[in-house]
């Protein structure tokens, strides 16, 4: 795997003090969004699809800050929207990183090149870029020309600069395993710090409703697209514990952790979980006491969860299966076989 050791031992240790302290429900990756506008019009996102009203707003580094001190979790994830296109997106950063947390700026990677000075190279600081495929089919998920170009040449800009830098790809009904492998293999010769994956899920907005994975079809596709990396044919180095790739592939039944990836964004807190339009809470603490969590996730008998299985509901729950004694040992090998 790909997570450095740091990060592996950092987020290790917050969850046994978490156990040990009787927690139930607490965050392990706050997902900030600053900001809903975006550069780009994807038709799986439901993010862009905000009244003007909404998209113009930005959170303030100071609003970012007391939501990352409120959640206390070891790692933060900022999408959007385009998080480049906060003007203030440095100072967030920076602050971020100085509090020591692991910070994943998730950017589609148009405007990274020309914004590389803005930031320092951290073993704290990740950028992650969005890449959904080889040349013509990234472009074509973008909607737009010359994207996937931009996006390779800011990764090794980033690269030659001493930066992190991982990709992050949403796998689609339709995909074909083969080409997904393929791009696999091109992502490796970019010496990158690991490689992000996760199975679509239907934004209630987005305007594209039809691609989206049903649990059976995941399972299926999945087990093809990684067997040569499960039987060592293939050298992946995935950005994730190996046990949500085994889920993935059918091998480990997992119930959602819907409390894991907790969402902050100029609304307020989501409730609960990002993917759907429930509303909001003014505070985590409303969040966390307020949410009937048994709602949530396929063994909830909810019909919005049933064929759900992305990250952000499912590596906390791997995450929290690690600790496990039968389990350590094939997540730590993983890791420092990277």
């Amino acid at each position: 795997m790909a997570v450095s050791l740091k990060q592996a031992l950092v987020v290790g240790s917050y969850l046994v003090k978490q156990r040990l302290k009787g927690n139930k429900h607490f965050p392990l990756v706050l997902m900030l969004e600053p900001l809903f506008r975006c550069n780009l019009a994807c038709q799986g996102c439901g993010k862009i699809q905000h009244p003007t009203e909404i998209l113009t707003q930005n959170l303030t580094p100071e609003q970012c800050f007391a939501a990352v001190e409120e959640c206390g979790a070891p790692v933060v994830s900022i999408p959007g929207g385009e998080p480049l296109l906060h003007p203030q997106i440095d100072e967030i950063v920076k602050g971020l990183v100085a509090r020591k947390k692991f910070v994943y700026l998730c950017t589609n990677a148009i405007l990274l090149e020309k914004s590389l000075s803005k930031f320092e190279p951290s073993s704290y600081l990740t950028f992650s870029i969005h890449l959904d495929g080889l040349k013509e089919h990234h472009d074509k998920c973008v909607d737009r020309a010359g994207v996937f170009d931009k996006a390779i040449q800011a990764i090794k800009a980033a690269k030659a600069k001493g930066f992190r830098v991982t990709t992050n790809t949403t796998i689609f009904e339709g995909s074909k395993a083969e080409e997904i492998q393929e791009f696999f293999d091109f992502l490796q010769t970019l010496n990158l710090d690991g490689m992000m994956l996760s199975p679509g899920y239907s934004y209630e907005w987005a305007p594209d409703q039809e691609h989206f994975l049903k649990r059976e079809q995941t399972r299926a596709l999945f087990r093809e697209i990684l067997t040569p990396w499960k039987t060592g044919k293939k050298q992946w180095s995935f950005n994730h514990n190996p046990l949500f790739l085994d889920f993935l592939m059918g091998e480990k039944d997992y119930d959602c952790t819907p409390w894991g990836s907790p969402s902050y964004s100029v609304l307020g807190w989501q409730k609960p979980c990002y993917l759907l339009n429930e509303g909001h809470y003014q505070t985590f603490q409303e969040l966390i006491d307020k949410t009937q969590w048994e709602n949530y996730g396929p063994k909830s008998q909810n019909p919005q969860c049933a064929d759900c299985m992305v990250h952000c509901g499912y590596e906390p729950t791997a995450a929290l299966d690690a600790l496990k004694p039968q389990n350590m040992a094939r997540a730590m090998s993983s890791l420092l076989s990277a």
